[in-house]
């Protein structure tokens, strides 16, 4: 079976509360149930994670190398920041699509930039929860296209 991480970063925990005008009232725990269902829909594997701290996600990058198939990643904040999270998933070599609630790209000019896009297979963005349903597809077609 296709294994896909998804990987949420800082603040992504307070979804439902945390400014709903602009991420909405979709909760974390709404968005992951709606993975798992979609995933296994698809005949995919979905393990979840969510982290405030930068190295946790570097090290679930790093620990997906060989034992995920693909990643789904909100990096919050850290997309804006982060070389860091950049050079891991370029050194894992795993295709990973960048999701976010919002429309980053008509947003403040510090979140229109990206240091994962570069590195990552695609970014869906604007579509709110819907992205990462989304992101699934279209890393379940990638992977069956490359098999």
């Amino acid at each position: 079976m296709t294994s896909i991480l998804v990987m949420n970063g800082p603040n992504l925990n307070l979804l439902g509360t945390r400014q709903p005008d602009i991420y909405g009232t979709t909760t974390l725990a709404m968005i992951e149930e709606a993975c798992h269902s979609h995933g296994a829909k698809l005949g995919l594997a979905v393990t979840c994670l969510q982290s405030n701290h930068e190295g946790a996600l570097i090290d679930a990058i790093h620990g997906a190398r060989g034992e995920q198939d693909g990643i789904v990643l909100n990096a919050g904040a850290y997309t804006h920041t982060s070389i860091a999270l950049r050079d891991a998933i370029a050194s894992v070599e795993l295709p990973l699509v960048e999701v976010h609630l919002s429309n980053i790209h008509a947003r403040e000019p510090f979140r229109q930039v990206s240091h994962i896009a570069p590195v990552a297979l695609g970014q869906i963005c604007g579509f709110g929860a819907q992205g990462y349903v989304l992101a699934l597809h279209a890393l379940h077609a990638h992977l069956r296209d490359d098999t």
